[in-house]
């Protein structure tokens, strides 16, 4: 998410969200802390959304949430977002509206211009917003594809045109900054695909991302093409699919398509599946049949599994288990780049300089990427001749400002994570995670005593029960041994008033943390529940 502000308005440009980290245990998804909008709500012209993948369009309930202002983006994501919406029971603001590539929206004083890149998902856009010191253009994720599926090529003569009439700043997809080389055109993923089906003796299994229609429509005229009919397996697959159907976007020859308890009733050779879980995902189709629990379809020695995704970082172990598993059942496994199977959807070093050199721009901001993709980028922009000096790279809560002058960083904002646990936006924090994550490795110990009100005399316990931490039954000795020292901790303590009950739990935390940390080198969680009499 990004806010430009432009005298005294902001237009706010996209609203992701990212999946936790192996340390926000319990945690749904991350979304963006909103707070410096909040203080500015008034200031908000409207959202301009991207394109349809999560981390540019999965925030936008909680954003409606907060900022009912117009959402302007194009046909195929403002589908993706009704949808998303209406699982929220929630609609798009009055005034929202999906635009052409080359279109002109007016928002408060922004004039804003959509322009057509390419990327993984159909009618993704890029963004011009003119100013008086001229164009501030945001690619949003993109790559050069001279021969898209769709046929759909990416704007260029519009943004040379863009660079002829001044580019104040280039705010630009900063994902395989360190790939030099172009990145290869979708379309040379359908020959491999269409082969690989061709060799398979009994059924394909085909993982790719739910979004990617431009894939599924290879996979579907490669099925096609060998005689298969396709099935489809993962409920955000359905859903992309049926949206696309629904919107032209993807085309499916009469009786080709089924459901998967059709699929599964023809003979292995007649079938396709489609499937989500190319990231190893634990729930998801793929991988709940590659441990033989889908309640469905099972996948059986001389299968074909073709994995058309690469794993995103982090998402290695859980993709190697599942390829692993995949294996254990006697499936032909086909995955990697050698396989030809998957092309990225973002554009490598040459294609970042070719943008350049067509916008010409004063100014330039890597953005969309890891912090050394950001400096990559920063330094392709060097060699086609942008001067260091005008070349910024910013951190998540920084503020840029860019004037005649020059451009700086000029401050910081809040822009921390806010988490999603349930129905919970943001009352997960640091604190609640840490307990977590405590649980998780050590386990909790409850401490139970009855203390007379009057006098602090125990009266019953103390009794020790544990989860994650001890197995009790095998375990009586140790426990026996911490109920002792948590008696003498309150003997030491016995005749306190009421309102010291505080430091009495604590003085049984103490004494009992520090003997279980000797005895087991663990430090489980102690909750000491003193109750009164």
């Amino acid at each position: 998410m990004m806010a430009l502000e432009y005298r005294d308005q902001i237009l706010v440009v996209d609203a992701g969200l990212t999946f936790p980290g192996k340390d926000a245990l319990g945690i749904d998804v991350v979304i963006p802390d909103t707070a410096f909008l909040q203080e500015h709500a008034s200031k908000i012209q409207g959202l301009f959304i991207t394109h349809g993948h999560e981390d540019h369009l999965g925030a936008l309930p909680y954003f409606l949430k907060d900022f009912q202002v117009p959402v302007i983006t194009s046909r195929f994501t403002k589908a993706l977002a009704e949808a998303k919406l209406a699982e929220h029971g929630m609609r798009l603001p009055k005034g929202s509206r999906a635009v052409r590539p080359g279109e002109v929206v007016h928002l408060g004083v922004f004039k804003i211009q959509a322009f057509r890149v390419n990327h993984s998902i159909p009618d993704s856009l890029g963004v011009a917003i003119e100013t008086d010191l001229g164009w501030v253009v945001i690619t949003g994720d993109f790559k050069v594809d001279y021969s898209p599926v769709d046929g759909e090529v990416m704007d260029l003569q519009r943004l040379a045109q863009l660079g002829r009439q001044g580019v104040l700043a280039l705010i630009s997809d900063s994902t395989n900054a360190e790939r030099p080389g172009i990145t290869p055109s979708e379309r040379t993923v359908g020959p491999r695909l269409e082969r690989e089906i061709a060799l398979a003796k009994k059924r394909v299994f085909v993982a790719t991302f739910a979004s990617n229609v431009h894939r599924v429509q290879q996979i579907v005229e490669a099925a096609v093409a060998n005689g298969r009919k396709v099935g489809i397996s993962g409920r955000s697959l359905e859903q992309t699919v049926t949206l696309a159907v629904e919107h032209g976007y993807l085309k499916v020859p009469s009786g080709s398509m089924m459901s998967l308890d059709e699929a599964a009733k023809l003979p292995p050779e007649k079938v396709v599946v489609l499937t989500t879980g190319s990231q190893g995902e634990p729930l998801s189709a793929l991988a709940r049949m590659a441990r033989g629990d889908h309640r469905q379809l099972q996948v059986g020695r001389g299968d074909t599994v073709l994995l058309s995704a690469t794993p995103i970082p982090g998402n290695e172990k859980d993709v190697q288990l599942t390829i692993d598993n995949l294996y254990r059942l006697g499936a032909q496994v086909v995955y990697g780049p050698e396989a030809g199977i998957h092309v990225s959807g973002h554009a490598s070093q040459e294609e970042m300089k070719l943008i350049m050199q067509l916008l010409r721009p004063r100014y330039f901001i890597p953005a969309h990427g890891e912090y050394r993709m950001l400096v990559h980028h920063a330094r392709l922009a060097q060699e086609v001749g942008i001067p260091p000096e005008n070349i910024v790279v910013v951190e998540n809560g920084q503020t840029v400002e860019m004037t005649e002058r020059g451009i700086r960083i000029s401050g910081t904002f809040p822009a921390g994570d806010v988490f999603v646990d349930g129905l919970g936006v943001g009352d997960v924090g640091n604190i609640v995670l840490r307990d977590r994550k405590q649980l998780s490795e050590d386990g909790i110990l409850i401490v139970v005593v009855a203390l007379a009100k009057q006098t602090g005399a125990v009266l019953a316990g103390p009794d020790i029960i544990t989860r994650g931490f001890v197995y009790m039954r095998e375990s009586e000795e140790l426990l026996e041994a911490a109920r002792q020292r948590v008696q003498k901790a309150l003997q030491s303590r016995n005749g306190s008033a009421t309102g010291e009950w505080s430091s009495i739990k604590a003085a049984v935390r103490d004494s009992l943390g520090s003997y279980l940390f000797e005895k087991t080198k663990r430090r489980p969680m102690i909750l000491p529940i003193v109750l009164e009499v």
